[in-house]
């Protein structure tokens, strides 16, 4: 069985995803399959070959990284995506993670932080970077329709989704508030009850797309 993550890339700007190549290929554990820089170009890479996950950047000169995602879905592939990006709109953003991203990556980041990234991704959790997901709470907290739970989170709840967006995973988040790692799970669980969503990503979603600043304000 191929331990290997096996990677494709799909980025326009060919320095950059040549460099992505040769980074990645160097870094154990990791198999590139292929590289391209168009949408249909990465579908038949698809089509031929088994792919654990695709680095997609978001803007690929006239076509946008979400019509990957759903052509992906209508066609019933299922790799993971992490998204490498030198920046995405708000909107761009909860479109992504609600066509199913499973990260977002700034490409100005540290090149071990991408492979740490890959890994996290791979075993199944999120990445998201703070500073990508900083101005989308900053403008739900300016924005004038955002919904008002009828009561905040706990301080235990908020401090959990507050580690959540920050691209933590539990194990890291039960380090950080020095609790085990089946309390932080159990947090998660009273997190989807209250949303009314099932897994982490969608929680990711509803945080971002309706409720940053409520949940993360801090009770007066």
């Amino acid at each position: 069985m191929n331990s290997e993550i096996r990677l494709l890339i799909v980025d326009d700007h060919s320095l950059f995803r040549e460099g992505l190549v040769r980074l990645l290929s160097a870094e154990p554990g990791f198999q590139v399959i292929g590289s391209c820089g168009h949408l249909k170009d990465a579908q038949d890479v698809l089509d031929r070959e088994p792919v654990d996950m695709v680095l997609l950047d978001y803007d690929l000169e006239t076509e946008q990284g979400s019509q990957f995602l759903e052509e992906t879905k209508r066609r019933g592939k299922s790799p993971k995506v992490l998204m490498v990006t030198a920046g995405m709109s708000s909107a761009c953003m909860t479109n992504v993670m609600e066509s199913g991203a499973s990260g977002i990556f700034l490409k100005h980041s540290p090149p071990t932080q991408l492979a740490e990234a890959i890994r996290r991704v791979a075993e199944g959790e999120m990445w998201l970077d703070p500073r990508a997901v900083k101005p989308v709470i900053e403008g739900a907290s300016r924005s004038g329709e955002r919904s008002r739970l009828e009561s905040l989170l706990s301080e235990r709840e908020k401090a959990v989704l507050k580690g959540v967006l920050e691209g933590s995973s539990n194990k890291a988040i039960a380090a950080t508030m020095h609790l085990s790692e089946s309390s932080v799970k159990a947090v998660l669980q009273q997190l989807f009850v209250k949303t009314g969503v099932r897994t982490r990503s969608q929680l990711v979603r509803i945080a971002l797309e309706q409720h940053s600043h409520d949940w993360l304000a801090e009770e007066s």
